[in-house]
Parts: structure tokens; sequence; C-alpha cells
């Protein structure tokens, strides 16, 4: 076998407070006319954030918080996602809710109780998405009025799997727009102003 060798890469010295952080959006700032792949979170690149379906709320909350992201996908026994749980499920009035309809005291919620079922989820495909701008994204989530839509590929076994998730919020950061609410019809107004400004 053949045995290779590396040049080191070339370095210099970086001169004092010549160098800023770099801001994370600021590299993938983006218009509505931009590539939808540029939004879309991929889950090859960034490993998806998952939390069993018999986990409390209380859990998940805390886990949420420790990963800081806002959404978590909800995966069974055998690791297949069933549904995903956002912030705005857990600390909205939707527990409240469930456990007055199952007559259940709320510590004993878990995030299956009130996560959003894959069933209830929309998709859309990858080859789609390759093929879209940032505002056919930002007029598919608000036509389905969800903060989020997964990206499905089909894999070569031909079973689907999630390859990304797109999100209002992170449409919104990247497209400069500082959001106040998580509310979804004011993330699109906000959204659907820059895009005409």
């Amino acid at each position: 076998m053949e045995r290779l060798y590396y040049q080191p890469i070339t370095q210099f010295r970086v001169k004092s407070g010549s160098c800023e952080i770099t801001d994370a959006w600021s590299l993938a700032k983006v218009t509505a006319s931009s590539p939808a792949i540029e939004v879309m979170t991929d889950l090859r690149r960034i490993p998806a954030a998952t939390i069993p379906h018999n986990v409390s709320l209380s859990e998940t909350n805390h886990s949420m918080i420790l990963r800081g992201v806002r959404l978590l996908f909800v995966t069974d026994a055998s690791r297949r996602i069933v549904g995903i749980v956002t912030s705005n499920d857990l600390l909205g009035e939707k527990p409240t809710r469930v456990a007055r309809e199952r007559m259940m005291r709320h510590e004993e919620l878990t995030v299956r109780d009130i996560m959003v079922s894959t069933e209830e989820l929309d998709a859309v495909s990858l080859a789609d998405v390759l093929r879209s701008e940032v505002g056919h994204v930002v007029a598919t989530l608000k036509s389905c009025g969800r903060q989020h839509a997964l990206v499905v590929e089909e894999g070569a076994d031909g079973v689907p799997a999630v390859r990304g998730i797109f999100s209002a919020s992170q449409i919104a950061r990247q497209m400069g727009i500082p959001l106040q609410t998580t509310e979804v019809a004011r993330t699109f107004a906000e959204i659907e102003a820059a895009i005409a400004s």
C-alpha cells in the first residue's frame, strides 16, 4: 500500500485586534431569490436533535435548553421518527388543554401526548427543494400555517428518510429580520415585508 504524505497547510500570524468572531448567520444571508437549500438545516451535516417519546415535558424542555434548540424530533423505541415537538408546543396552551381533555395532571404528560405526529407534518422532497428558492419555502410554510416543514429524500432502499428541515425563524434570521415573537402569523408578515422591500 502506497503511503501518502501530506503537506501542512500554510499558516500565518494573526495580528492583535485584527480578527472578529464570525456571526453564525453572517455567512448565510439570503434573499427571497436565494436557493432554498441555503435555508435548509441539512441533517447530514448537523445531527438531528432527538428525544424519546416517553420523556416528560419538563425533561424535554430542559433538553431543548441544553442543546440550544427550539425543535426536537420525537423517536419511538426503534429510534424511528414519530413526530416533532417545538418549544411552542411545550410552553404554550397545548399541555394544559391536553391534560384537561385526558383528565391527567400536567406532570403526567409525555412528549408523545403533545407532539405533532409525522402524519400531521407537511414534507417536501429534496428534489423539489433543489429546484426552489427561499420565497417558495416561505410560501410553503405560510400555506400550511406551520413554522416548520420536513425535507424528505428517498433512500437507496426506497425508504423515505428525513434529510432536512425548514424553520420560519431560521429563514427570518438568515434574511436579517429581527424576530420579536414566535407567533406564526407575525413571523410570516415580517418575512413577507422583507421580501417585498
